[in-house]
C-alpha cells in the first residue's frame, strides 16, 4: 500500500541495553565514592570540555550533570544532560536534555514539541557518543581538595 504509515513501536531491549552500556561508561568517568557537588572536566583534544557533576547522591540512585564548557558559545548551543544513575538495575538514563524532561518512549511525527518519534532513544544515544568521546580522548582534572 502507497502511502500507508506504521505505528512507531519502541525497541525497549535495545534502549534497556543501552542505558546498561551507558552506567558502565559513566562509572569509569566518575571515581568511586565521589560526593554531591564534585565534578570532574574532560578536555577532548584541548578543543572540547565537558563537565560531570554529581548533583544528587542518594542510596540507589545518583544524578549527574553533563555540560559542554565551552564560553564562547551561547548557552542555548552548549549541550547540557541530566542523567540519572540507577545502582540497583546498572543502567543510567537521560531524564533532562536541554531543559526538556519526561521523555516519552515514542512521539506521533510530526508534533508540536518537533520531537522525533524515538526522541528518548535518540537523547540517551548521543549520551553513549559524548561519554565513548571522554573516555577514548578525554583528559580529566579534578579539583577535590574543597570536599
Amino acid at each position: 500500500m502507497a502511502g500507508y504509515r506504521t505505528k512507531y513501536v519502541p525497541d525497549l531491549q535495545s534502549l534497556m541495553l543501552l542505558c546498561e552500556y551507558n552506567y558502565v561508561r559513566m562509572l569509569k568517568l566518575l571515581p568511586e565514592l565521589s560526593p554531591q557537588g564534585a565534578y570532574f572536566d574532560y578536555s577532548v583534544k584541548g578543543a572540547l570540555t565537558f563537565r560531570l557533576t554529581i548533583t544528587e547522591c542518594c542510596k540507589y540512585t545518583t544524578i549527574v550533570t553533563v555540560t559542554q564548557i565551552e564560553p564562547k558559545l551561547a548557552d542555548y548551543l552548549r549541550p547540557h544532560m541530566e542523567v540519572r544513575l540507577y545502582h540497583d538495575a546498572n543502567m543510567a538514563e537521560v531524564t533532562r536534555s536541554q531543559n526538556v524532561g519526561r521523555f516519552k518512549g515514542a512521539y506521533t511525527y510530526p508534533n508540536d514539541q518537533m520531537m522525533q518519534k524515538d526522541e528518548k532513544h535518540q537523547i540517551n544515544r548521543f549520551l553513549k557518543d559524548w561519554l565513548q568521546l571522554c573516555l577514548d580522548f578525554g583528559e580529566v582534572s579534578v579539583d577535590l581538595s574543597s570536599y
